[in-house]
């Protein structure tokens, strides 16, 4: 089951990212400002990030194998759209990526589905190796350019929708949720409202919203970047991004582990501390080799890391009927985290010609959760902790957790 969520998550996000290769070559051919690319590449980040919200809480009610080939065949609609006829122009980009963020939601159906296959002393590990599936966006990095090259402006939409359709059905047939399964009572909104109302949701959706945020900006933006900084071609810029994700992506499932092992907020510290190094190093924008390329790849493994870790905590201290939505609010923050850097660093590229201004920012944001982390989050997880045994979905996490913390 964890295989087939990881496999789902990755080709329903290899589609949501199919807009960022591509995004110079439209920018060129339609001539587009620096503004208007970052926003085609950011319409899906928050279209898919805000609709994690119903549907993580729709994962709670009707389970991953059901929502999970939904969620994959109606993406299959804006990506065979955007393929045939709607690259032509910026409405019809910012159309089909509108609709093209469902892929993103699939985040939202994977947690709550995989969580309830796990014991609490394994969920960060698992949530982590699940989460590895974002890199789906490394795929869409690695092939989005070449397919054009080698076929025409389609050819990557129709191979992407091929996927989807062969992943709904074997998603269909094979996946099954866990025994067990606590349904949550109530009716949608409320449940939405109760879910807001908990610590661990603001506290995990503002690290999120730094973390996961950081790495969606990156992968998203990066080509873009490395293009105007450093003079690189399409080609080479987005496969420098596909390695910054990789690197991401194989860091993710490590930082659940090392949550377990040692406390998801040691991991969070330890990340958020490499990712204000990392941002005030680039801000600068020092030469490609080897510096330019340490505080990347630096930073891509941070914010793997720290993604991984902050699902360690929603598993450690959620309620279990509430993962869902709890997740539906943490990634839609992690993925809205993720659409306002590109247009915060597109405005100033237009305005000052720099992008030192944009990862300064980053490095102060990132700070500021590094104290959130070592203080408000630290001391609920020690509350959790110290009222595990009125818990006992939490007690063997809150017990590991309890002595590191």
């Amino acid at each position: 089951m964890l295989v087939l969520a990881t496999v789902g998550f990755a080709v329903n996000f290899w589609a949501w990212a199919l807009l960022s290769p591509l995004a110079p070559k439209f920018k060129d051919v339609l001539q587009l400002s620096a503004f208007q690319q970052a926003l085609l590449v950011a319409v899906p980040v928050v279209v898919g990030s805000v609709g994690r919200i119903p549907v993580g809480a729709l994962t709670d009610r009707f389970g991953g194998r059901i929502m999970f080939p939904l969620v994959s065949l109606t993406t299959i609609v804006p990506v065979l759209y955007l393929g045939l006829s709607g690259h032509t122009s910026l409405t019809g980009l910012l159309v089909g990526g509108f609709f093209l963020g469902i892929g993103g939601t699939a985040f939202a159906v994977g947690v709550p589905f995989v969580n309830a296959w796990f014991p609490p002393e394994r969920r960060g590990l698992a949530i982590g190796v699940f989460g590895a599936g974002m890199g789906g966006t490394a795929i869409s990095a690695l092939t989005t350019v070449k397919l054009v090259t080698a076929g025409a402006t389609a050819t990557p939409f129709v191979v992407t929708a091929i996927a989807l359709g062969v992943y709904a059905a074997l998603a269909a047939l094979l996946l099954r949720d866990a025994p067990g399964r606590t349904l949550p009572a109530g009716t949608l909104s409320r449940r939405l409202a109760d879910t807001a109302r908990l610590r661990v949701t603001r506290q995990a959706a503002a690290l999120y919203a730094v973390l996961f945020g950081g790495y969606v900006a990156f992968s998203v933006y990066l080509p873009a970047y490395l293009k105007t900084a450093y003079g690189l071609t399409q080609a080479d810029a987005a496969n420098r991004m596909a390695g910054f994700v990789l690197l991401a992506v194989v860091m993710r499932p490590f930082g659940g582990w090392l949550a377990d092992r040692f406390a998801p907020t040691r991991v969070l510290a330890a990340s958020l501390a490499v990712v204000v190094v990392g941002a005030a190093v680039q801000a600068f924008t020092p030469g490609l080799a080897p510096l330019g390329t340490i505080a990347f790849l630096s930073m891509a493994a941070a914010l793997g890391a720290g993604s991984g870790a902050t699902f360690a905590l929603v598993a450690l201290l959620a309620p279990q009927n509430q993962v869902g939505s709890v997740t539906g609010i943490v990634g839609a923050a992690g993925g809205l985290g993720g659409f306002v850097p590109p247009l915060i660093m597109g405005a100033l590229y237009g305005q000052y010609g720099s992008y030192a201004l944009g990862l300064a920012a980053l490095a102060v944001v990132a700070l500021a959760a590094l104290a959130l982390t070592v203080t408000a989050v630290a001391k609920n997880v020690s509350q959790t902790s110290v009222g595990a045994q009125s818990h006992p979905i939490h007690r063997t996490s809150g017990k590991g957790s309890t002595a590191h913390v």
